[in-house]
């Protein structure tokens, strides 16, 4: 009992106190600064980058670096989160500040039944364990998202909602349709990373069936390759506080 004490007293608390403005290190790629100017297209993996005007698609962005040039530079902004994918695509001068007051819209009804309280089941549907390895790190002692009420659960009917990573492959497609199914009404979809959201790298492979994003509702979309759990973290409680 002591030496649990002198642990603590020692090591003080290790979780990330102020989360919604937690520092992040300068070198981290996240939100892009775009410029009028000439951009190279062809080195774009996914498609992200569009030119005349310049823009980027935050659902297709790897956030490789391949782009970076005059007109194309990435900020440290982390809070990348959006509730529609068409504002997932970043224009010339758009500021990280203005982007994060109308990227994500929370609604009445989701606040009042998962604001205090929000299991989620995560799906990995053909990932390469990138993302998923992000999210497990959403509950370790740092980052600690269940202080929020937001854990994962083992099984579908435990959740209020499906977390989805990869680009969704056929031989995941049935498992992930019969755990959305599985998860009792009301409930939320998640896309986590790249892949899930446009396919990523792997979004012109025959092996993918996407079919499940035309049928379905999806609730957030939380970009990067992979994700980071603040970028996680902050996008979630957006979507369930006022």
């Amino acid at each position: 009992m002591l030496d649990t004490i002198k642990l603590k007293y020692f090591q003080g608390k290790q979780y990330i106190k102020d989360i919604k403005n937690a520092p992040m290190r300068e070198h981290f790629r996240g939100f892009p600064v775009i410029k009028s100017g000439d951009v190279d297209c062809s080195c774009c993996p996914t498609g992200a980058l569009i030119s005349n005007p310049n823009r980027i698609d935050l659902g297709k962005c790897t956030l490789c670096g391949n782009c970076k040039c005059e007109a194309i530079q990435f900020s440290n902004c982390y809070k990348l989160g959006s509730t529609s994918r068409e504002k997932l695509i970043i224009s010339e001068n758009m500021a990280a500040e203005d982007y994060e007051k109308f990227a994500i819209e929370s609604r009445k009804e989701i606040v009042k039944i998962f604001s205090h309280s929000l299991k989620l089941r995560q799906v990995s549907a053909g990932g390469c364990n990138g993302c998923e390895m992000e999210l497990n790190a959403c509950s370790n002692c740092n980052f600690d998202m269940g202080r929020f009420g937001i854990d994962f659960v083992a099984s579908p009917r435990h959740a209020d909602g499906i977390v989805i990573t990869g680009p969704i492959t056929k031989n995941m497609a049935y498992a992930l349709e019969d755990c959305y199914k599985s998860v009792p009404e009301p409930k939320i979809v998640i896309l986590a990373g790249a892949c899930a959201i446009s396919g990523g790298v792997f979004q012109n492979s025959t092996e993918l069936n996407r079919e499940f994003l035309g049928k379905y509702p999806i609730d957030l979309y939380i970009p990067g390759c992979p994700i980071h759990p603040l970028t996680f973290i902050n996008a979630v409680l957006d979507l369930i506080s006022n």
